[in-house]
């Protein structure tokens, strides 16, 4: 396994669009299997997109238990070809992310969402979560579709700051 490199704004690659991955073959359990070790490697990561690393392909990993607030959680979450199906509710939070090293922002998002996605062993999922798990997916199904939290504060001016 490796630790791989994480793209930073202003990356342009971290504004485009992810592609659905086909199919689970060994290049991709590789990819996960370093994304999961690159997360390890990252102090307080709690999740990462396939495109933090370069790889424009639809893959997340969100595991909220390794935050060390006690909060709802699945564990280790592989999602291949994640897709919101059902949201409510709100919740308004301070996020950070690799790909923005030098800020943390207050976000609203939803509070329960439910997730389709692909397992790692090819089988179709549905996940049904709230708080913290919720925003930490929402925030990187985000990175898939060309969105950091910069572009989801409220105000860039009251809702940013600077990471000490």
């Amino acid at each position: 396994m490796s630790i791989l490199n994480i793209l930073t704004i202003p990356n342009p690659i971290l504004k485009q669009v992810s592609l659905p991955v086909e199919k689970i073959d060994n290049e991709i359990k590789t990819l996960i299997n370093n994304m999961r070790e690159t997360m390890l490697s990252s102090k307080h990561c709690v999740g990462i997109a396939a495109v933090q690393v370069g790889v424009l392909s639809r893959i997340i990993l969100v595991d909220v238990s390794l935050n060390l607030k006690p909060h709802h959680n699945n564990g280790l979450l592989i999602m291949i070809n994640p897709k919101i199906v059902y949201m409510s509710g709100k919740l308004k939070s301070r996020e950070g992310c690799l790909s923005v090293p030098d800020f943390t922002g207050n976000v609203i998002r939803k509070n329960k969402i439910e997730v389709e996605y692909t397992d790692i062993t090819g089988n179709k999922q549905l996940l049904k979560t709230h708080g913290f798990e919720s925003i930490c997916i929402q925030h990187e199904i985000d990175h898939l579709d060309g969105f950091v939290f910069l572009d989801k504060v409220t105000s860039l001016k009251t809702d940013i700051f600077k990471r000490i």
